[in-house]
């Protein structure tokens, strides 16, 4: 499956749109990945433990797209992005999202 950040995929075309896809991801760290966070904010600089959570699902959530797309039919997702957003200051939603498309190889 190939998934971009752009309108065309350099060597295809793209032959259908199959219509919008995403991967869904909402992740809360544990009370103890929260307190050494915590600490860290005190203290300044990057919090390690948020950083790994949020790569992780990001990840996860490419996949899933991946899957959705599959699903679908499609041969690739064009346009992919990545949304995120703060559920009830404890959980964190990543959004992968995109168009599933069919592509051919010129």
């Amino acid at each position: 499956m190939i998934v971009v950040t752009t309108e065309n995929v350099a060597g295809y075309q793209v032959t259908e749109v199959l219509g919008q896809v995403f991967g869904v991801v909402v992740r809360s760290r544990g009370i103890g990945g929260n307190l050494m966070a915590g600490l860290r904010s005190i203290v300044g600089g990057e919090i390690h433990e948020y950083t790994a959570m949020l790569e992780e699902a990001r990840r996860h959530a490419v996949d899933r797209l991946v899957k959705n797309a599959s699903a679908m039919g499609a041969d690739g997702v064009v346009m992919m992005r990545f949304d995120s957003s703060e559920i009830a200051q404890t959980m964190s939603e990543i959004v992968a999202y995109g168009t599933a498309v069919k592509l051919q190889r010129r």
